[in-house]
């Protein structure tokens, strides 16, 4: 039981394994409800909005995305740099625009897989949003919640919470 105590307190002082944690639940969000849209409640091949048509895969993809950044987004707020003093509005908005720019690179790689190889969309889903992980601990730590290495490397940015 003590070795398991010393795992969890580990993890919640590794502020790269609180941000995988943070990421797979946006991620397990984000994966969920694109199945259950693609398959489930959006039933046509194609959809019109404006003057524009869209894929049932695309439709599924901007909602599922968009569900899934705001779980990502409050769970490493409070949990992954909670030490962050920039305002909670701020941080907010550059998180988004840093999902918004990921959103049209997972879209492009997602295409990619799904036209070019011909690669079943669920599948192509997760291989995207994968493919994109590691540059978002960066961006999102540097820019979204203003934190830099040496704030990180003092301690103050270790334990969740400060």
């Amino acid at each position: 039981m003590a070795n398991k105590n010393t795992w969890k307190k580990t993890l919640l002082k590794n502020q790269v394994a609180r941000f995988v944690l943070s990421a797979g639940m946006g991620f397990f969000v984000d994966i969920s409800v694109f199945y259950l849209l693609y398959h489930n409640l959006l039933t046509q091949k194609r959809y019109h909005f404006f003057n524009s048509e869209l894929r049932n895969s695309t439709v599924s993809l901007v909602i599922s995305y968009s569900l899934g950044v705001v779980v990502n987004f409050l769970i490493t707020k409070y949990l992954v740099f909670a030490e962050s003093k920039t305002s909670s509005l701020q941080q907010f908005v550059r998180f988004t625009l840093v999902a918004v720019i990921g959103f049209f690179a997972n879209w492009g790689v997602i295409d990619m897989l799904i036209h070019y190889f011909h690669m079943y969309p669920p599948v192509a889903r997760p291989l995207a949003m994968l493919s994109l992980f590691f540059a978002s601990f960066f961006i999102h730590k540097f820019f979204s919640f203003s934190l830099s290495l040496r704030h990180h490397a003092a301690g103050t940015g270790s334990k969740p919470g400060n």
